[in-house]
């Protein structure tokens, strides 16, 4: 849980191929551990996830659970 006792996740899946993209948003889809097209991660719902999410929007699905 975080601080404000939500404790909130986020499921991410890649759903659009990053080839043409910056190298920049390719790092983002990497750091928030998505490795390949179709994968699935689960994160805590921070500011942090959420600004990454927002750099590669176009690239992902993103639900709450």
């Amino acid at each position: 849980m975080n601080g404000n006792g939500k404790g909130r996740r986020l499921r991410i899946t890649w759903t659009k191929s990053a080839i043409g993209y910056s190298e920049r948003q390719k790092r983002t889809i990497r750091a928030l551990g998505l490795r390949q097209l179709g994968h699935t991660v689960e994160h805590e719902d921070t500011p942090v996830i959420r600004g990454m999410i927002d750099k590669v929007r176009h690239l992902v699905q993103v639900q709450e659970v």
